[in-house]
């Protein structure tokens, strides 16, 4: 396994992959990975759906224009999960209160699925293998896709993850620095426009001369553009037909 460090400061996502099938270990180490995840009183409010089956992957790589999750080995869905609470209630007869119609109840589903995505890209790169998180997948046709996942109430995606054997090492972008992620004790503003428009400069010249597609984006003007295409996505209307209508 790499040095942790190492691993850390040289994680990529990687969108292009080997045929070659992930072993039995490294699948081991994944799941165990997310099997053990913190997550929000234990009460583990996510589930994992592995993807394998390619005809199911190139179905959702038709909705999500992906090309990553038909050619990964593994396709891994990250969903937030109050379906297994609902039924072990039920079957006991205990009252299930309408957490699902808080945003707290929201948020928490999602922050245990992320932090298991997030101990799964770990885990993968530990063994050497390739990933890339693909928001889109919960965006692209949420309708369509949890038919395709056979998706119960109190179930949406979170958040997709493809893996693989990386048939390429793409460079490390850069990210905002120390002094603009980490603030000492309380939030601190002063001088943060001017560290960000270094950064902003710093993302330009890095997408000028980056390996594979060349761009002139700075950081600020393409990420303000990506806001303003999830202004057209209608999540709250997915969320309700999925069993969270949100009311406080």
């Amino acid at each position: 396994m790499e040095d942790i460090k190492t691993m850390f400061e040289e994680r990529t996502s990687v969108r292009r992959y080997e045929r070659e099938p992930i072993t039995d270990y490294a699948l081991s180490v994944i799941y165990s990975a997310i099997l053990n995840t913190p997550t929000s009183y234990n009460g583990q409010q996510f589930s994992v759906i592995d993807i394998s089956d390619q005809e199911l992957k190139e179905k959702i790589y038709d909705l999500t224009g992906q090309k990553q999750i038909k050619t990964c080995n593994r396709f891994f869905v990250f969903c937030a999960d109050y379906n297994k609470i609902t039924l072990l209630a039920e079957k006991k007869g205990l009252q299930m209160p309408n957490v699902t119609h808080t945003v707290d109840g929201v948020m928490v589903g999602i922050i245990d699925a992320t932090l298991a995505m997030c101990n799964a890209v770990i885990a993968a790169q530990s063994c050497g293998l390739g990933s890339c998180c693909i928001g889109y997948t919960r965006t692209a046709n949420t309708e369509k896709l949890a038919e395709l996942l056979n998706l119960p109430k109190g179930v949406f995606v979170v958040c997709g993850l493809a893996v693989g054997v990386p048939r390429e090492k793409p460079d490390v972008k850069p990210k905002q620095p120390k002094g603009v992620v980490i603030h000492n004790n309380v939030y601190n503003s002063e001088g943060l426009a001017e560290k960000l428009e270094n950064y902003d400069s710093m993302i330009k010249a890095y997408n000028a001369v980056r390996s594979g597609t060349k761009t002139d984006n700075d950081w600020c003007s393409h990420i303000l553009d990506y806001y303003k295409e999830m202004m057209n996505y209608k999540m709250l209307e997915y969320l309700k037909r999925q069993g969270f209508d949100v009311v406080r």
